[in-house]
């Protein structure tokens, strides 16, 4: 049960993809440019960067459940202020609360789960759980696209409370097993710069600051440039996350099995390839590729991430998951919010000068040198050790 438990918690804080494909209407309705837009996703992801890798932290002091209650219950009360928000830095300040809940889930769920797991299979648990993380942004867009366009925007805030509130009476109800009890230990310094901490965390910052081009731009590609509705523009930006979960529990079996190293590279390399990709898009680009194209960057991610964190965690000794957990999702998200602001910046910059497509390109192509850095860097690095730590550090 605690395993599901901390899997609808990183569910309900992944169906922030509802947000992505409304950001034109939240755009009109508060009349800012596109490029304003970048300021929702920071103040949400920005926040929660630096409240995952401090509530794990907190966590492994005080138990990992009662931190995830917490987190869970503000979120609750995020949706409702963002819901109600009557202009836009009334949105920014609901979205900065709404990123210090994510970040206590998000710092407590992955060290939850591997301290109910036995070693041997983390991977596939891991993988287990970041599929449910990817299922949240899979399930989202879709029906936030329709009900952006039936109901306007604040729909996609008021359609999360239920589930919210039924994943908290869940962790109000759950028991406190092994992996919801305090440690009394502390994440020290020396803990973060343990091999092969440092490198993997640098990928995940490279591979999100480069993924987040597609969360920032490809809504306004769909919706305004090709003229599809919320409703197919949604859709269509569903096959991101859908191939993220579809790989995950993949490539846990793969890290459980064979090692990181193989599927390290392969999604980092894969997500490179869509990205490039949809650098060459423009008004007339058929919509099968874009669509092939949205699919390889987010099955590139779901290959990369479960391994990532399967070596970061296994590199924290079991009294640090909490911190373990966090750090990975500190990483991966100040990569998202430096690549949405450069991007953003890009793209603002070219558009004034060269129009939409021309920006549109030039933002991806940063994109893609992103992530086809972070595959080199993965390249060079795979003959280390496949699995992190030693088992007695675990």
């Amino acid at each position: 049960m605690i395993l599901w438990l901390a899997a609808a918690g990183a569910f309900v804080v992944s169906l922030d993809s509802m947000m992505n494909i409304a950001f034109p209407a939240i755009a009109a309705a508060f009349a800012v440019p596109p490029e304003a837009i970048q300021w929702v996703i920071i103040c949400y992801t920005g926040t929660y960067a630096v409240t995952a890798f401090a509530g794990g932290a907190v966590a492994d002091l005080v138990g990992h459940v009662r931190v995830f209650r917490v987190g869970v219950a503000l979120t609750v009360v995020a949706l409702v202020a963002g819901a109600l928000a009557p202009s836009f830095a009334w949105l920014l300040a609901a979205r900065v609360l709404q990123g210090v809940a994510g970040g206590l889930i998000y710092g407590t769920a992955p060290g939850i789960v591997t301290l109910a797991t036995a070693p041997e299979r983390r991977g596939r648990a891991l993988g287990t759980f970041s599929a449910a993380t990817a299922l949240g942004l899979a399930l989202g867009p879709l029906p936030a696209g329709a009900m952006t366009d039936l109901f306007g925007w604040r729909a996609v805030f008021f359609a999360r409370v239920p589930v919210a509130v039924v994943v908290l009476a869940l962790a109000v109800f759950a028991p406190v097993p092994r992996g919801g009890m305090a440690s009394r230990r502390l994440v020290a310094f020396r803990d973060v710069r343990r091999a092969p901490i440092p490198v993997m965390c640098a990928l995940a910052f490279l591979a999100w600051a480069g993924l987040f081009s597609i969360w920032l731009l490809a809504p306004f590609y769909l919706v305004e440039r090709r003229g599809f509705g919320a409703a197919l523009g949604g859709a269509i930006f569903t096959l991101t996350p859908l191939g993220t979960t579809l790989a995950a529990p993949i490539a846990g079996r793969m890290a459980d099995r064979i090692g990181s190293a193989v599927p390290l590279v392969l999604g980092l390399g894969l997500e490179a390839i869509g990205l490039g990709v949809l650098a060459t898009a423009d008004a007339h680009t058929p919509v099968t590729v874009v669509c092939l194209a949205l699919f390889a960057a987010g099955l590139g991610v779901g290959t990369f991430q479960v391994p990532m964190m399967t070596r970061v965690m296994s590199a924290f000794p079991s009294a640090l998951q909490g911190a373990a957990g966090g750090l990975t999702f500190m990483a991966r998200t100040l990569g998202l919010v430096c690549g949405v602001a450069v991007l953003a910046a890009l793209f603002a910059a070219r558009r004034a000068a060269v129009g939409f497509d021309a920006a549109f390109r030039d933002a991806f192509v940063a994109a893609t040198i992103f992530v086809a850095a972070a595959a080199l860097l993965a390249v060079v690095h795979a003959r280390g050790p496949s699995r992190g730590a030693r088992p007695e550090d675990v």
